[in-house]
């Protein structure tokens, strides 16, 4: 993001804050914070079983048919306002309050990951299907389940108080955030694409993530680039075939290959200020010939690059290019560089303001000293693309029980990633403050 959308998008001084704060009034904030604690317990069980549900029906990114259905029919209970099939199997819900007021948008991702479930869970994911042509199990893996179940937990509270909202809710329960089948479109860019932030038009949007190794009632954030840029890479090295016996007769791709990704890794460590922010480049695969006693003619690799700031991209992109093709060319072949290759999501920016203003309501809602910054997350996010657009603020989670050895803990995106039961009651306290909060301080 560039320092005039930074400017553009930093849409109140954090000092607004404590001076708006004073007129309102604190008996009333009081009593709202009690409210919403009591009807986050009482829906707790609730949420836990939506969860347990989703995670025993996982499905892939725009197939979530039966998790749309049941979102919608849920959203349909309350009173809300429903559109389907946004984004091919995206639920939009729009609750208007009883009172003028902004439009905030709330978002959590439904779909699950091509990865075989080992945690031995009562609900544990047995589904297969298929996946790039071949069969797979698929799992939640990475806590979209309890995305979607604690969005639905806040959409019940919140409708539950419909004639106080001062302002308008919009859920997007978004598909696909983990990528979509060659040929497709999806995730939060078609949303956006689709006007999933217009009609009404969005002021702000708030999104969380749950964190595997992370404990129970904390919440981490930060501001500024919260999550990495990521885009895929793919280098074809090109040489000269031969027979194994006779390499002098060749320029062999795969030593080329060899020298390249070597050559590559002097990027971060010699050309990028990890004083300032990290940055990753990974080759994580290499496919070339097909026998022994050939030497193949090509070299085929990808990979995937990650930075934080739009300076930082355009210095690893062109010395990637740069190191690949100089590489080869001082071994007699080319190479050929495609970056970004088939997908890219943008750095996940939370409004640096947007973030300082809503700090004491995450406090508020998890405890003061359970709220804490972060550091940079070389992962990735497709929320990034809604918050080009408006200002928002993405945090996350605690899922691992307490008392756990955070390094015991299994990583998201694995067969054996687990979150406690607990952990979803902090994600809707979250959430609903959010919204009250930002409501209170932006009322008509």
């Amino acid at each position: 993001m560039t320092d005039s959308n930074i400017f553009k998008y930093s849409i109140w001084p954090a000092v607004a804050f404590f001076l708006m704060a004073g007129y309102i009034d604190a008996a009333a904030q009081s009593k709202i914070s009690e409210n919403i604690s009591t009807a986050a317990d009482k829906i707790d069980q609730k949420v836990i079983a939506w969860r347990h549900d989703l995670h025993q029906h996982p499905e892939l990114g725009n197939r979530e048919f039966r998790t749309a259905d049941i979102i919608a029919k849920h959203l349909q209970s309350l009173g809300i306002e429903v559109k389907t099939k946004v984004g091919v199997t995206g639920v939009i819900g729009i609750l208007k309050g009883g009172k003028p007021g902004p439009v905030v948008a709330l978002r959590a991702d439904m779909d699950g990951l091509p990865v075989e479930e080992k945690t031995g869970l009562p609900f544990a994911s047995k589904v297969k299907t298929i996946y790039d042509g071949k069969e797979t199990n698929v799992m939640h893996a990475c806590g979209h389940d309890g995305h979607v179940a604690i969005l639905m937990g806040v959409a019940e509270i919140l409708a539950g108080m419909k004639k106080d909202l001062k302002g308008t809710v919009k859920f997007i329960f978004q598909p696909a955030e983990e990528g979509v089948p060659p040929g497709e479109e999806g995730g939060a860019a078609l949303l956006v694409k689709e006007g999933v932030l217009e009609n009404p038009a969005v002021e702000v949007i708030f999104g969380l993530h749950m964190a595997s190794q992370t404990e129970v009632g904390k919440i981490t954030y930060r501001p500024g680039g919260s999550m990495a840029a990521v885009g895929k890479l793919k280098i074809v090295v090109n040489g000269k075939p031969s027979h194994g016996a006779k390499p002098w007769t060749s320029v062999d791709p795969i030593v080329v290959s060899a020298q390249i990704i070597n050559n590559l890794q002097t990027i971060v460590s010699r050309n990028v200020d990890i004083a300032q922010n990290p940055a990753v480049v990974t080759i994580g695969s290499i496919h070339g010939g097909n026998r022994d006693n050939i030497i193949s003619e090509k070299v085929e690799m990808t990979g995937t690059v990650r930075t934080f700031s739009e300076a930082d991209e355009k210095l690893v992109y062109s010395r990637i290019k740069q190191v690949a093709e100089k590489t080869a060319e001082s071994a007699g072949a080319t190479a050929d560089v495609t970056l970004p290759y088939e997908h890219y999501y943008p750095v996940t920016f939370n409004n640096e303001a947007l973030t300082a203003t809503m700090l004491p309501s995450l406090e508020k809602a998890a405890g003061k000293e359970n709220v804490s910054l972060s550091v940079p997350n070389t992962g990735a996010e497709d929320f990034a693309f809604y918050a080009q657009k408006v200002p928002g603020l993405f945090f996350f989670v605690g899922g691992m029980p307490k008392g756990q050895d955070r390094a015991q803990a299994a990583p998201h995106h694995t067969p054996l990633f687990t979150l406690d039961d607990s952990a979803f009651k902090t994600g809707v306290k979250a959430m609903c403050t959010l919204v009250l909060d930002y409501m209170e301080l932006h009322k008509k």
